[in-house]
């Protein structure tokens, strides 16, 4: 998967107004193709003042059906998602930083690691046992930016899991300014009579009860100028038929981090959202949609297609870095055009 890595981003913070904005460009841009099925959607990148057409910078829909047993594998995908493998470039905008990143295996989190990691942070990623092909992968990425990586395998479900993963990464990075909880638990039910309670309890327990338990144990050990960031959703706000308890559980994370930064105000540590739309990531073809959306994925956008976990990185890299210092209680929404958010 790690197909064209990037070079080791400087760790020296930008000089000068115009190369910070240069450095962002740099991470953002890429080639303006539609990639045919079965071909990886990484795009060839382009210099820092390339624009590109936001319609057919990536694949378009009709997908082929697929899926795989749940939690799902990136590197299975057709087409391959883009997590910014050959495309992201840093400017040292997160030098001497420590992440840990949840769901850093694949999708949104493997974005964030490998943005974060050229951006001049150390990360830890946590991550399924299952899912280890995928994190090999990230880990090889992170240390080819000549940043330390740690892997972190488990059950996010697990309180106790959770408590010992944020020790671990505080101990092995040699401490921890940024959590980013992003895992999440995603099953599509036509029907209410069809979400049994172990269903339920299970996404509840992954994308709600895993982020109280991660920032509970995480706020005593930031320090001032931290960052905690969750993944929430468009479903928070405009939620699918077949996705009640999914929709649910991105209310809540909503509703957890605008009280949380209240409350870490005086603290000096930020807490924010992001509520993606509709990305292509191992969460879709693992039971997150039916065959049909799957084969359709992103149509019903005004963009007309999915969106790619490495559109999103750069917003996980403001909301971590000092540049969003007066940021906090918000939910960033990218969703294709929608207005949903």
């Amino acid at each position: 998967m790690a197909d064209d890595i990037a070079s080791s981003p400087s760790v020296r913070p930008p000089s000068s107004r115009r190369t910070v904005l240069q450095g962002m460009a740099a991470g953002m841009v890429s080639a303006a193709a539609t990639v045919p099925h079965g071909v990886d959607a990484a795009p060839v990148p382009m210099a820092a003042d390339t624009a590109v057409n936001p319609e057919t910078r990536y694949p378009r829909p009709p997908f082929p059906r697929q899926s795989q047993p749940w939690p799902g594998l990136a590197g299975k995908m057709v087409p391959r998602p883009d997590h910014g493998e050959g495309t992201y470039r840093g400017s040292g905008r997160l030098a001497g930083r420590k992440a840990l990143i949840t769901g850093g295996d694949s999708g949104i989190g493997r974005a964030a690691a490998i943005a974060y990691a050229r951006e001049g942070a150390d990360v830890a990623i946590a991550y399924l046992p299952q899912e280890e092909p995928d994190a090999q992968d990230v880990m090889a990425l992170i240390r080819a930016a000549g940043r330390k990586a740690i892997a972190i395998p488990g059950d996010l479900r697990d309180e106790q899991y959770c408590k010992d993963l944020v020790a671990k990464a505080h101990a092995e990075l040699g401490g921890l300014d940024i959590l980013v909880s992003n895992a999440g638990r995603q099953v599509h039910q036509a029907s209410i009579v069809d979400i049994t309670t172990e269903q339920f309890d299970e996404t509840f327990r992954t994308n709600v009860y895993a982020l109280f338990f991660l920032a509970r144990a995480a706020v005593p050990l930031m320090p001032p100028g931290g960052a905690i960031i969750a993944t929430a959703s468009v479903n928070a706000f405009s939620p699918s038929e077949i996705l009640l308890d999914y929709s649910a559980t991105k209310g809540a994370i909503v509703a957890l981090v605008k009280s949380l930064a209240k409350q870490m105000v005086h603290k000096g540590i930020r807490v924010n959202a992001v509520a993606p739309g509709p990305f292509w990531t191992a969460l879709q073809v693992s039971g997150g949609q039916t065959q049909d959306h799957i084969h359709q994925f992103g149509a019903e956008t005004p963009m007309g297609r999915a969106g790619q976990p490495a559109e999103l990185a750069p917003v996980y890299v403001l909301l971590a870095s000092a540049e969003a210092s007066y940021i906090t209680g918000q939910v960033y929404a990218a969703s294709g055009g929608t207005g949903v958010g």
